[in-house]
């Protein structure tokens, strides 16, 4: 069996994430690609396709969504994500049972014991079919139903025991509202998968983060018991091994670039599944770095080398670049030249745009993913 060492699995990685070279192709062919953009921030997934997509425009994103062809819903790891319309329908109800353990483990669960689980729905969903709603005004109206019961424990087992979609203008754009909320079948118009495929699953997830273990699947997915569902795709696929000797699974094609193939710099928005996508992630950061994935990242020949944010002050935006370890010339000239375009695309509203290098703060001044 062959071994890859981390810095093969780390090119194999960057190519099917489309950060060795921009790809060519449409907004909803790279979502269905990635099955699921982290979308709790609203512009992530904007900042996600620009890094990865040549000529990619939020327009085309922002459309996406107003159309409902894209949506937003939490799914992998009981996290809001961006995943198109079809796969939310077909890939949803493989993560129901993940999120009512979520629910019945949390406070908010142990607040409803003895209440009818089936009645709440039916409720939630007739208040729904009636408007959208926030989810403090979803718990506020049951509560009027369940007086006794905490407002904001009913609308959280609402959160977890129906498919709900996060709607537009919220996700849009330089558009921002509160996060509202309807059911994926009245907002879709289209019934839920009755037989949804945990095997065309994994599948997808090797296509795009492969090779990887049995546990890189799991912490990507936020699912267990997946040792089974790998055997018995077994047959189809490519094995491996690690340099710590561990049993990587991958499709039969799936591309392996060579380890000395060069990687552009490349910034990332937060919490960007290059980095959450696996169980050990020191193929993407290292070790000691992996607390800053709720910040915008950026890599150097293929790893998270620091950290950035876009300052505004008045008409001015201001690229901060923190990095990890100083900086040579060329990989300043080669972030400074990503960091123009990156301005450009997320803050071309700006009078005037700069840049500035520092040292990462302390660890302390970190946010903490």
């Amino acid at each position: 069996m062959k071994t890859l060492s981390l810095r093969a699995l780390n090119r194999a990685l960057l190519e099917r994430q489309h950060l060795l070279r921009r790809r060519e192709a449409s907004a909803v062919s790279e979502i269905e690609h990635l099955v699921a953009m982290q979308a709790q921030l609203p512009n992530t997934p904007y900042i996600g396709l620009w890094t990865r997509l040549d000529g990619f425009q939020p327009s085309e994103l922002s459309d996406l969504i107003s159309r409902r062809r894209v949506v937003r819903l939490g799914i992998l790891r009981n996290t809001l994500h961006l995943m198109t319309a079809r796969d939310a329908l077909a890939l949803r109800p493989l993560f129901q049972p993940m999120l009512e353990r979520a629910l019945h483990s949390s406070p908010f669960g142990r607040n409803l014991v003895g209440l009818d689980p089936e009645a709440v729905i039916t409720e939630a969903i007739r208040l729904m079919r009636a408007k959208p709603r926030t989810l403090a005004e979803l718990g506020t109206a049951l509560q009027q139903r369940w007086p006794d019961r905490d407002a904001r424990s009913l609308a959280y087992a609402i959160r977890h025991l129906v498919p709900l979609i996060q709607l537009p203008p919220r996700g849009i754009w330089g558009k921002s509202a509160q996060a509202t909320w309807t059911t994926a079948e009245l907002w879709l118009n289209r019934p839920l998968a009755t037989k949804p495929s945990l095997d065309r699953l994994i599948r997808r997830y090797l296509a795009a983060f492969g090779p990887a273990t049995v546990a890189d699947i799991s912490a990507w997915s936020g699912l267990t018991g997946l040792r089974d569902a790998v055997e018995r795709l077994r047959p189809e696929l490519q094995t491996y091994r690690d340099e710590r000797a561990r049993e990587l699974f991958d499709m039969v094609d799936g591309p392996l670039p060579d380890p000395g193939t060069p990687a552009p710099p490349r910034f990332l928005p937060e919490f960007d599944n290059l980095v959450l996508g696996h169980d050990d992630r020191t193929r993407v950061i290292a070790f000691e770095h992996r607390y800053v994935v709720a910040n915008g990242t950026f890599l150097l020949d293929g790893f998270v080398a620091g950290i950035w944010r876009i300052k505004r002050h008045r008409t001015v935006a201001t690229l901060v670049i923190s990095a990890f370890a100083p900086l040579g010339r060329a990989d300043r000239t080669g972030l400074a030249d990503e960091g123009e375009r990156l301005l450009t695309f997320a803050a071309g509203d700006a009078a005037s745009r700069d840049l500035r290098f520092e040292v990462a703060p302390p660890r302390s001044a970190w946010s903490q993913g």
